[in-house]
């Protein structure tokens, strides 16, 4: 078992919520093989397992059955500023170098029903996370393939969305409903919030439907670049996933596909996207650096002290005393 976390050197940290409301694109797939790329190449990373069927803790070799506590129990008794509530720390599982789970276990599906009638039910999981973001620069949340309480957490505690897909047309149609939700969390809840990509999984290029589909994609995305919508400045992720059974292999070996195959083209495609993830947010952090360095310091002049010479405090003194004293008389 790999150490226990330590708070890192990073400046901040990228939450990206992972979610499509259709099941069996490839969430869970993406979720959990992102996370091990991305840890892979050294950087600290949490997978948050939303979804109460429990597959990226499966997925990650964890019995959901053994877990306790769970991120349940974290949506139940989260902390607070007052120091009550559970430590995140507790339910964090360190199962491989760079890469911590908060694993998810069956009573998860009754989680929406407990929290239905709970103040700020939908801050939990952003409460849950901050004090993870020390220790995590990437956290990755695998959300259920719905639109309930649940994924508004995901959507709530993320800074932005990426949305797994297959090239199928009905499940181009789902889209549209997915960026509906994510706009009204962003005018309500989040308002942060943005589609940065979709990633194409199980993606077979050769065939004529699947390459009109992504052209559709693209042309939307294109034609909404300069518009006021979360989905603006969002991209079509490069490599896109290619089928290939190595990933519907490994979990049920419990392993991710860098251990069960590394040299499959699902591992080489998963490790191409992690990397690029990097490169983009190492590009954003420079930049944000240099707007630091060319900003303008502004320095606070104080007023200058007016200095009276002292002759000229003396004549003013003789001055005033004649007018003080004729005011006296008259009173």
């Amino acid at each position: 078992m790999p150490a226990p976390p330590r708070k890192g050197t990073h400046r901040a940290s990228r939450v990206i919520a992972l979610m499509n409301q259709k099941g069996g694109v490839g969430k869970t797939t993406t979720s959990v093989n992102l996370a091990a790329g991305l840890a892979a190449v050294g950087r600290p990373t949490l997978l948050v397992d939303l979804d109460p069927q429990g597959h990226a803790t499966m997925h990650m070799g964890v019995d959901p059955g053994s877990v306790d506590p769970s991120l349940y129990d974290l949506l139940l008794d989260p902390p607070a500023a007052s120091g009550e509530g559970l430590d995140p720390l507790d339910a964090l599982m360190c199962i491989r170098p760079n890469l911590g789970l908060l694993p998810c276990n069956v009573d998860m599906a009754a989680a929406e029903h407990e929290l239905s009638d709970v103040d700020e039910r939908q801050l939990r999981l952003r409460r849950i996370l901050a004090p993870l973001l020390e220790i995590y620069e990437f956290v990755l949340i695998d959300c259920p393939p719905s639109l309930g309480l649940l994924t508004l957490n995901g959507l709530a505690a993320a800074r932005e969305v990426m949305v797994p897909m297959q090239a199928h047309f009905l499940a181009l149609q789902g889209v549209g409903k997915l960026l509906e939700t994510v706009t009204l969390v962003g005018q309500h809840v989040n308002p942060s919030l943005r589609v940065s990509g979709i990633i194409l999984c199980m993606h077979d290029e050769n065939t004529r439907h699947s390459r009109e589909v992504v052209d559709d994609i693209r042309s939307f995305l294109e034609d909404s670049s300069e518009q006021d919508v979360p989905w603006a400045g969002a991209r079509v992720c490069d490599p896109a996933i290619r089928r290939n059974i190595k990933l519907a292999e490994c979990p049920s070996f419990g392993q991710t596909v860098f251990e069960y195959a590394p040299g499959c083209p699902g591992a080489q495609d998963y490790g191409a996207l992690a990397q690029s993830l990097v490169d983009e947010w190492d590009a954003m952090q420079r930049r944000m650096d240099a707007l630091q360095v060319d900003r303008p310091v502004e320095v606070e002049v104080p007023e200058p002290e007016v200095v009276v010479p002292r002759q000229r405090q003396d004549a003013e003194a003789d001055t005033a005393a004649p007018d003080a004293a004729a005011a006296r008389e008259q009173n």
